[in-house]
């Protein structure tokens, strides 16, 4: 029954959820990722694109840019408007960096950042999950087990943080987004 279940969500399209979200689709394509060079986000009012650093930008606009080039792959240009939101130690900014730097290849330095958003919000899914996959990766099951379980403690039983980490516990497979 687990490698049918994993068939499945390996298999599965719907299964292919986005980074910093419990959405199953993928962050929708637009010119900040076609058009805009970092740290540049595409302006609806302005059809421009716009510094990230613009204060009529919301930290909510920065976040869904950020969200979208970490999908692309261009980490680079996500720490870079990473580096424009106001709230620089909040436990989504802090989860995203440690993203970046699991990407990137440093580990410690995403373990860190991972373990300062747990700090702020013990109840982040995105930051245990992706903290668990990046054990996973390190070969560290037991450790990535204890996130799973934090997981679904704290009340994220069917999220896509919770599918994402299972099956990197099961497969072996971590997500690149």
């Amino acid at each position: 029954m687990k490698h049918a279940l994993t068939a499945l969500l390996i298999c599965t399209p719907a299964f292919v959820w986005a980074a910093g979200s419990d959405d199953n689709t993928p962050p929708k394509t637009t010119a900040t990722t076609t058009e805009c060079k970092a740290p540049k986000i595409w302006d609806e009012k302005t059809k421009a694109c716009v510094d990230a650093q613009e204060s009529s930008l919301s930290d909510d606009q920065r976040y869904l840019a950020v969200r979208e080039l970490a999908y692309a792959g261009a980490l680079d240009r996500a720490d870079a408007i990473l580096d424009s939101m106001d709230a620089q130690n909040s436990s989504r900014v802090q989860t995203y960096r440690g993203f970046i730097a699991r990407k990137s290849g440093d580990f410690d330095g995403a373990m860190t950042f991972y373990a300062a958003a747990l700090q702020t919000d013990p109840n982040n899914h995105l930051a245990r999950s992706y903290m668990g996959q990046g054990l996973v990766k390190d070969g560290q099951f037991d450790a990535a087990a204890v996130q799973l379980s934090e997981i679904r403690a704290r009340g994220g039983r069917g999220t896509w943080a919770e599918h994402a980490l299972n099956l990197a516990l099961s497969s072996g497979k971590t997500f690149s987004y």
